[in-house]
């Protein structure tokens, strides 16, 4: 890579209706288990929603064991928890400046906005207050920084991650993604009917729409000039706007298509275990995601999506969805597209609901969002792929 300094993975955390670690969250999508559920009259919402939501007595059970109380509210404990569930398996000392830690999130505490809301502050609803919770639980004299751009946060957050370690301002990036659902956020996506009421089918012919979900994820990254065969890179990422619509991508999928030809590279293709894709379940999304990965070259290559097992888990998705890639390379395994059973976009996919084996070593993750954006990030086990 020509002296310049790799972004290798230290650590990571996954909390989800799923489990509470990565290894746990790993087992069960694996075993193809999902905590996707119909929800009639919750909230006080008129229509039914399909989502998997946090046990939030089990998260305030884990909390309060580090002292996280109810002076945070539910998204600041489900941030910091993973966070400090990411620190543990490390030496890091979160006190230090050389520590930096980014959140990506797109709604945070946005349910203070409710008027039966109480025992907070109005101001806590802003993105930046909820950050500082979690770096002044850990001490941390740093500003944080806060990525909130849409469905592809998770993927920015990370890139922004590398960028500041290539600086060499930091030695260590704590990159953390969340988001908890509510009144708010289930009922705007109602207004694009965008939801169903079913258990969502990524790239089916027979998807009807999207599905909710909490989640927290952790990725803490470090620069090393050399790396073992076990180390994790983030290799190359990019961020595009194709600036289509605001709520609807690129029929042709420009933006997906620039962004994955700059992560891709000069890499072999036939070195890519799988693409990751965002995989919404929503008509237009999926038919995106398969025009630009044609476009790219890359229709030989695998696919899967991970909402059938998680719902979109908005800011965490990038995060999340980065994680159980990793683990599941490590295990040799690409995982099904829970949901999926026929091919249901124009541009054909290599798709399967089932685990598929594999020995190779990298994926992309790729992810779009409202407002025309998207992002995609090369990960290579043991260096560049």
């Amino acid at each position: 890579m020509g002296g310049k300094p790799m972004i290798v993975r230290v650590s990571d955390n996954i909390i989800s209706p799923l489990g509470m670690t990565t290894a746990e969250n790993y087992v069960a999508v694996k075993a193809g288990r999902s905590e996707l559920k119909r929800h009639d009259g919750l909230w006080q919402l008129p229509e039914p929603f399909t989502a998997s939501l946090m046990n939030r007595e089990a998260v305030n059970e884990k909390a309060a064991q580090l002292q996280i109380d109810d002076r945070y509210t539910f998204f600041e404990k489900m941030i910091i928890l993973s966070a400090a569930k990411a620190l543990e398996q490390t030496d890091i000392d979160p006190t230090s400046d050389s520590v930096l830690f980014i959140l990506s999130t797109t709604k945070g505490n946005v349910f203070l906005l409710d008027k039966n809301e109480t025992g907070f502050p109005r101001e806590r609803v802003l993105l930046g207050y909820a950050a500082k919770q979690m770096t002044d639980y850990f001490h941390n004299p740093n500003t944080p920084i806060v990525v909130s751009n849409a469905c592809i946060s998770g993927v920015c957050a990370q890139i922004q991650a590398m960028r500041e370690l290539e600086s060499g301002r930091f030695d260590y990036v704590v990159t953390v993604g969340a988001d908890v659902q509510s009144a708010f956020i289930v009922s705007g996506f109602q207004s694009f009917k965008a939801l169903s009421v079913d258990c969502c089918k990524p790239f089916d012919a027979n998807r009807t729409g999207l599905n909710l979900g909490d989640a927290a994820a952790t990725l803490i990254y470090t620069r090393k000039d050399e790396v073992n065969e076990n180390d994790w890179v983030a290799c190359r990422g990019a961020i595009r706007n194709d600036a289509n619509h605001i709520s609807g991508p690129s029929r042709t999928g420009e933006g997906s298509y620039r962004a994955l030809k700059v992560a891709l590279g000069d890499t072999n293709p036939d070195k890519i275990a799988f693409i990751n894709a965002h995989g919404t379940a929503t008509l237009y999304n999926d038919e995106m995601e398969s025009f630009a990965i044609e476009r790219a070259g890359l229709s030989c290559v695998p696919v899967n999506g991970l909402k059938g097992y998680y719902g979109h888990t908005m800011g965490a998705a990038g995060i999340l969805e980065s994680i159980l890639s990793m683990q599941a390379i490590d295990d040799h395994n690409i995982l099904a597209t829970r949901g999926y059973e026929t091919i249901g976009v124009m541009h054909p996919l290599v798709l399967s609901n089932q685990n598929q084996p594999t020995e190779k070593r990298a994926f992309i993750k790729l992810l779009s969002g409202f407002g025309g954006c998207n992002a995609a990030l090369l990960f290579a086990k043991g260096g560049e792929a």
